[in-house]
């Protein structure tokens, strides 16, 4: 990550990195926090930018930042006319974002590409079919531009149907929740794992925007809170491998037309295209329509075409971590 380097202000020793003061001096590099490394991130892309392509590519890639991968296919995202705002659904029980509990977002090492481990004081790795998700983000609001330096904070449930930070077993992990900055394409890439089909939900991957970098650590500050409906066909092309065997039973019992998300409209604006194979895994991509002028909704509401519950609404009766006694969807 570097060197330090120690300079003289207000007579004491301060350390630095990358000719920046360290704002937790009894620290390591990796432990300054998500406004530190958001930072360092945007500097490095800006390297990038101005044309160190080599050198800078690869240390993006050590800082779990846009890889070199990703830094070519978004050159390919487009934008379409026409295209409407992404409809706002409710952030569900297990946001991760300290609007129901635990804080991913306070926590360093949230801004990353591969969001399949945890961060911090655990290691462990989701397992799962390989999927990158894609998201290219539109800014309505300025003649439909790519939405360049938005921030995209995505989780989603493991290949059992549990979320990391709630789910019983799962309260010290942090897997499959991860933050991206778009880049000048709008666009955000995360590797990821598929997500199962838990009882009475559509599989389906929940994300946030927010304007810029500096604003991801309150939950108040997004302009934007949605989710995806994973495309059925690839769902059970999934579903019949390995590890999924829960997710057949499950995804049989429910459907666009009667999820308590997606009825609404069947998922259409939300339903993204993917190519690939269960053996290789999917890229599976999303354009997402962002005005930040209009009045975004808190995403701890009940979700649309019904449901009721507290903040981010209750999840699924008898769904994987949740309590007995907890009957609407999430």
């Amino acid at each position: 990550m570097g060197v330090f380097r120690a300079r003289r202000s207000e007579d004491r020793q301060l350390r630095t990195y990358e000719g920046r003061v360290l704002p937790r001096q009894g620290e390591d590099v990796d432990d300054q926090g998500v406004g530190f490394d958001v930072a360092t991130l945007l500097g490095r892309r800006r390297l990038l930018q101005l044309g160190g392509a080599g050198a800078a590519a690869t240390v993006l890639a050590a800082c779990g930042g846009t890889d070199a991968a990703s830094s070519t296919s978004a050159s390919t995202a487009t934008t379409s006319s026409g295209l409407a705002e992404v409809p706002e659904e409710t952030a569900g029980p297990y946001p991760g974002d300290g609007s129901n509990g635990p804080d991913a977002l306070e926590e360093s090492g949230i801004i990353r590409s591969d969001i399949r481990s945890s961060f911090g004081t655990s290691t462990t790795t989701a397992e799962g079919v390989p999927m990158t998700l894609q998201l290219d983000l539109v800014d309505l609001a300025n003649g439909s531009a790519a939405y360049e330096g938005a921030a995209v904070y995505v989780w989603h449930c493991d290949r059992d149907g549990k979320y990391s930070m709630y789910s019983d077993g799962l309260t010290a992990e942090n897997y499959l929740r991860g933050v991206q900055v778009a880049d000048s394409s709008g666009r955000v890439e995360f590797t990821s794992v598929f997500p199962a089909c838990y009882s009475g939900r559509w599989p389906h991957i929940h994300f946030e925007v927010y304007p810029d970098s500096s604003s991801i650590t309150d939950a108040g500050n997004a302009i934007a809170t949605s989710q995806v409906a994973m495309p059925q066909d690839v769902c059970e092309v999934v579903y019949a491998t390995s590890g999924y065997e829960q997710s057949v039973t499950n995804l049989a019992q429910v459907s666009l037309a009667t999820d308590n998300v997606f009825s609404d409209d069947q998922g259409v604006s939300q339903t993204p295209t993917a190519t690939g194979d269960a053996t290789s895994g999917y890229v599976v991509n999303l354009e997402v329509g962002v005005d930040a002028t209009t009045q975004a909704a808190t995403g701890m509401s009940a979700p649309t075409g019904g449901g009721q519950g507290g903040p981010g609404g209750t999840p699924p009766d008898g769904a994987p971590g949740a309590a007995q006694e907890q009957t609407t969807t999430s």
